[in-house]
């Protein structure tokens, strides 16, 4: 129960923004191009992606300063690529599969097989999620020690 108290905690925010910028991005890239619908699928991914990964980097940067801050040492470029870093071994294959293929073909085909462009993209964005979070929880719990804990030098 303690971990999906963690889980929740660090994704749960990063999941509410990105379902907000999804829907912006898709709804936007339709009003702007009718009948482009691959594009509203990618602009969907993509804003959706900006959203998640920035609020994530923005709380593990803010973790990084406090910890760093509790011994005296400040926050660096050095700092900052190591939180990027994490962030690409938390999310690496799951995010190359998620973005590049399985969530802009959900995101293209369900609105058309459901007949409810809101309704798809949600239930697209739902079904990625599975196929997205099981790798990166696992890479993210792997990588947590070495290269979250900034408390060591």
């Amino acid at each position: 129960m303690r971990k999906l108290h963690e889980w929740l905690r660090r994704y749960l925010p990063a999941e509410l923004l990105s379902v907000v910028a999804t829907l912006a991005g898709a709804s936007l890239s339709w009003q702007l191009a009718p009948g482009q619908e691959l594009r509203a699928a990618l602009a969907g991914t993509w804003a959706g992606n900006v959203a998640y990964f920035g609020w994530l980097l923005a709380q593990d940067i803010v973790l990084a300063r406090r910890q760093l801050r509790t011994q005296g040492r400040s926050y660096s470029w050095r700092s900052f690529g190591r939180n990027v870093r994490a962030l690409a071994v938390e999310f690496g294959a799951a995010e190359l599969l998620d973005s590049f293929l399985i969530r802009p073909a959900l995101m293209l085909w369900l609105p058309r097989w459901t007949g409810s462009r809101t309704g798809g993209i949600l239930l697209a964005k739902l079904l990625a999620d599975v196929t997205f979070y099981v790798p990166a929880i696992i890479s993210y719990e792997l990588s947590k020690k070495r290269l979250r804990d900034f408390g060591r030098k």
